[in-house]
């Protein structure tokens, strides 16, 4: 499938679900924003969905941040004291800290939150792994008592899915949706005026008391709001978001498709740069639970199929610059990043071939369910031509195209395919574990443990937590290379290549931080 057939056919699907033509913005005291998705859950341990992600962000706090070197600094912490051991760690609060619902934030939802956080996501599975309490000392004070050493544990809390909620919401089942956001972030989400599938707005947080030492970088350091009110208004077509940037209709746009980029770039009114430097990496994702996934073989089939540029390209052709390929675990170029065995990801592929080595493997013609979104340009661009992958190679499709709040409940389905359920969802990854193995959800191995395909990889559970071990960077790339073998063996997602998404916004909003959308700090010149 050519590039420009699939962009065309995102437009077209992306237009059918168009939002109403947006207000003009609202005043010098509001942000009005582009997001790159609806907003389909509040809770940021529940779902990984980036739009979540950068919800908290602005909702919630967490105990440590990372500036824009990944180094992590304290947040709501005033500061921790560790045992010569290593053994056992306080953490003491901020003074200031209060709730959006105006109780104190306590070290009791801090510890609620830290436990609940801790069974979803990989470095609070390690955490909570090497933990023989993890307690509230006092109002003010977080003890952490551990097995052996763990230096990497203010690294885990400044995961920023470990967001801050009072203990009752804490105390909500891992595996369950907590239905109401109370943060104690810089801004409170305004419930009332929540439109599904347009509008999330949120307010500034009048009693946030902002750190008072370092500086802003990422999500550390003191988070000053300049603004009364920030709108997200979800814009699913391209054309219309491109038209409602430019006429001044909204002041900042995430995710603009690649091919609009050059016309954007030509606006002097506009600034359009990459702030986010982990990349997107590309991702077809496989349910491990049901046939024909649950095959090892039958998934390296797949992987061997699928090239990593045809896919990539289908979405950024137009600005080759920004995307990568040869692409494994992690992204190219950085410290934990191999090429060990990328050649797969290449070349001329061999359909009938192929076609011949999935059936040696197991696959019987089983229909296979892919959930795609349609309401995200670069995910419908590598779902269409990845999907047609699977249908040279002699797969039996039945691909649903989704808006994305859709995919984001559906991949949850643990029922079989022809019950709700699912084999192939499409997605992008993109954070902290396209750089390292510790926040690297789609590497787990745990079972239903494990992030949505939920595939079980001992193998896999041993070299992570070898690499949490490690005395130095030289034992943690050899420990990256010897994972990276072990996962083109077993893979539990294909790599479809990655990009560096530009996001593009006004010249009069100032001080834009780098890193995903955040909101604080920004001014209006």
């Amino acid at each position: 499938m050519k590039r420009r057939d699939v962009l065309k056919s995102a437009l077209a699907g992306a237009a059918a679900l168009a939002s109403p033509r947006i207000a003009r913005a609202e005043g010098q005291s509001t942000i009005t924003f582009v997001p790159h998705a609806d907003l389909a859950s509040l809770d940021p341990v529940w779902t990984t969905a980036d739009i979540t992600r950068n919800f908290s962000l602005a909702v919630y706090d967490t105990l440590y941040g990372f500036d824009a070197e990944f180094n992590v600094q304290p947040q709501m912490v005033a500061g921790e004291t560790a045992s010569d051991d290593g053994k056992e760690w306080n953490l003491t609060l901020r003074d200031g800290l209060k709730f959006h619902d105006g109780t104190p934030v306590l070290a009791r939802d801090c510890v609620a939150t830290i436990k609940r956080w801790g069974q979803r996501y990989p470095m609070g599975n390690a955490l909570l792994a090497r933990a023989d309490e993890i307690s509230a000392a006092s109002d003010k004070m977080v003890r952490i008592r551990l097995k052996r050493s763990f230096p990497m544990l203010t690294y885990a809390l400044a995961d920023v899915y470990c967001a801050i909620m009072p203990e009752r919401l804490a105390q909500t089942d891992a595996n369950e949706q907590v239905k109401e956001a109370v943060g104690s972030g810089p801004f409170k989400f305004v419930a009332s005026e929540r439109v599904p599938g347009q509008r999330v707005v949120f307010e500034k947080n009048g009693d946030y008391v902002p750190r008072k030492d370092g500086k802003p970088s990422f999500n550390a350091g003191p988070k000053i709001v300049y603004v009364d009110r920030v709108v997200w208004n979800f814009v699913p077509d391209p054309g219309t978001a491109a038209a409602a940037l430019q006429q001044g209709e909204v002041d900042w746009w995430e995710n603009p498709p690649i091919d609009l980029v050059p016309q954007l770039k030509a606006d002097k009114n506009l600034v359009v740069t990459v702030k986010d430097r982990t990349g997107e990496i590309g991702c077809l994702r496989f349910n491990h639970l049901f046939p024909p996934f649950d095959k090892p073989a039958v998934r390296r089939a797949v992987l061997a199929a699928i090239n990593q540029k045809d896919v990539i390209t289908a979405f950024c052709g137009a600005e080759p610059s920004i995307m990568k390929t040869d692409v494994g675990l992690f992204v190219p170029g950085t410290p934990l990043a191999s090429d060990v065995g990328v050649e797969i990801t290449r070349g001329t592929k061999d359909y009938g071939k192929i076609k011949q080595d999935l059936a040696a493997a197991g696959y019987n013609g089983e229909k296979i369910v892919v959930l795609a979104a349609t309401t995200i340009p670069s995910i419908w661009a590598e779902a269409s031509v990845a999907t047609d992958v699977l249908k040279q190679i002699g797969m039996d499709i039945d691909l649903q195209a989704l808006e994305w709040g859709a995919v984001v409940s559906r991949r949850a389905v643990k029922e079989p395919p022809d019950h709700g359920g699912w084999n192939i969802f499409y997605t992008y990854l993109g954070g902290f574990g396209n750089i390292s193995p510790g926040p690297n959800i789609a590497i787990r191995g745990t079972g239903t443990k494990a992030w949505f395909g939920w595939p079980t990889d001992e193998e896999m559970e041993a070299l992570r937590d070898a690499w949490f071990e490690a005395p130095d960077l030289g034992a943690q790339q050899k420990i990256c290379s010897d994972m990276q073998v072990r996962f083109w063996q077993n893979p539990s997602y294909v790599p479809l290549g990655m990009y560096d998404q530009p996001m593009a916004f006004h010249s009069y909003l100032q001080d834009v931080r780098d890193g995903w959308p955040q909101f604080y700090g920004v001014r209006r010149a």
